[in-house]
């Protein structure tokens, strides 16, 4: 079993930055991929971000690319989400997952392939 634990949502106006963290403990895997998707209020769970656990390879949806960063740390088995010049439209919760099988050729993008989720963490964007 792994346990995911979100922290870092809050309230933030426009044009501002806030970083999210996602702590894993539990069983980890080597070959394995973290994610962070989010859904806002009556609206299908959206791909964010993702690493691959041995490479540090990133991934990023096209709506977030050259705002946010993805990073790992091995050492405290987090994954953190810098997240700059935020929009309203990033408004949502925003939950970090773990894909246990994810091979070198897996785009990491699809929320069905993760197979444990935290509970998720309030990000809102005010304009």
């Amino acid at each position: 079993q792994v346990q995911l634990v979100e922290s870092g949502g809050g309230l933030v106006q426009a044009g501002g930055s806030l970083r999210l963290s996602c702590a894993a403990s539990g069983r980890t895997f080597i070959n394995s991929a973290m994610g962070w998707f989010r859904q806002a209020p009556g609206k299908e769970r959206e791909f964010v971000a993702a690493i691959r656990w041995s490479s540090g390879e990133p991934v990023y949806a096209d709506s977030v690319k050259g705002r946010f960063a993805i990073a790992r740390d091995m050492a405290k088995n987090t994954v953190d989400l810098q997240m700059n010049s935020l929009k309203p439209e990033d408004t949502a919760v925003y939950s970090c997952a773990v894909d246990r099988f994810a091979s070198t050729s897996s785009r990491l993008d699809n929320k069905y392939d993760y197979n444990y989720w935290g509970q998720g963490t309030q990000v809102t964007v005010s304009s």
